[in-house]
């Protein structure tokens, strides 16, 4: 599996310590942005992300930015993203095994940075559940997605 991490200034220095981690373990990931800690647009990370998944270039992203709501709105602006802002470990699997989510998002200045690292391995480990109930679920969420995201 493919994954690519991003942040904006608010996130950066997360993005560097997790990236490193994340390559420690021996994860296939790319680091698509921001470089410095120079002030950046939340939205233009969350579009690169959003892009390399439906692109193909990732299977799953991270985004990192203050808080992890503005990536994960824009990140969820695109057709076929399902972005979660999580704070916790058990939000971080739980959001891949019943809602097949393929972004995660968080926030630099409301997590530390240990319970950060949990939350990003707790998320690159998750596989779906394939259960029907969570099949249907996101079958509806589909509908949902295709009417009103033309």
């Amino acid at each position: 599996m493919k994954f690519v991490i991003a942040s904006d200034h608010a996130g950066f220095d997360y993005k560097a310590i997790l990236l490193k981690e994340i390559i420690a373990k021996g994860y296939d990931i790319t680091d698509i942005g921001t470089f410095n800690t120079a002030p950046t647009d939340y939205p233009d990370h969350a579009a690169d992300v959003a892009n390399a998944i439906l692109s193909k270039k990732a299977d799953r992203g991270i985004i990192i930015c203050g808080s992890g709501v503005g990536v994960s709105i824009a990140a969820n602006k695109f057709k076929g993203i399902r972005a979660g802002v999580c704070h916790d470990t058990y939000s971080a699997h739980q959001c891949i095994e019943h809602d097949d989510a393929n972004v995660l998002c968080i926030g630099e200045r409301v997590v530390g940075i240990e319970l950060a690292k949990e939350i990003v391995f707790a998320f690159l480990n998750a596989t779906f559940s394939n259960e029907s109930r969570h099949i249907k679920r996101l079958e509806k969420i589909n509908a949902i997605e295709n009417k009103n995201m033309k």
